[in-house]
């Protein structure tokens, strides 16, 4: 059963790799946390801090999507992942330990998907709540270049509306 979904994984990622596979015993992981097999929409919720290879393994392995809105990137650069069960409001976080794995590649990944998925991660609580589920909003055209945009990404600058691209950004060093 694990091989035939590994090689599943593989498939929908497009080759097999080490990030694939921390990725996919993410998501099994979390799996055995929270007793929760694949989201059909929203009742999963996955935060992942990386937009690595093992994100397509958390994605097909979870049903947690960008387009459905139950998959969020937080961008910190970790291999970690946040998820999050909207109906009893159980949550994990995973991050990755370092582990004593072998350098080469083909060996690496395959003692990653060998490996206990649990004893891969350091368990956590998640830092932030779950996300509301995602809404639709208005789309605003820029007075700029004339593309729509969701109107939470519209700024309002010298009384024009602007996307996020085309509005001159404010910074003081922060």
């Amino acid at each position: 059963m694990q091989e035939a979904k590994w090689q599943e994984c593989v498939a929908f990622h497009g080759h097999a790799c080490p990030g694939l596979a921390i990725g996919f015993q993410a998501a099994r992981a979390a799996q055995v946390h929270l007793g929760f097999g694949s989201a059909a929409d929203e009742e999963l919720v996955c935060i992942t801090e990386n937009d690595a290879c093992g994100v397509d393994a958390v994605q097909y392995l979870t049903g947690c999507t960008m387009g459905k809105g139950n998959l969020i990137f937080r961008p910190r650069g970790k291999q970690a992942f946040s998820f999050f069960v909207r109906r009893t409001g159980e949550a994990v976080r995973l991050v990755w330990k370092p582990t004593d794995l072998p350098e080469e590649r083909e060996a690496k990944m395959k003692a990653i998907v060998e490996a206990d998925p649990v004893a891969l991660f350091e368990v956590k609580d998640p830092t932030y709540d779950v996300p509301e589920q995602a809404r639709l909003f208005r789309t605003v055209n820029c007075e700029n270049c004339g593309e729509g945009a969701a109107e939470p990404f519209i700024r309002l600058q010298n009384g024009r509306q602007l996307c996020v691209d085309c509005v001159d950004a404010y910074s003081r060093g922060w």
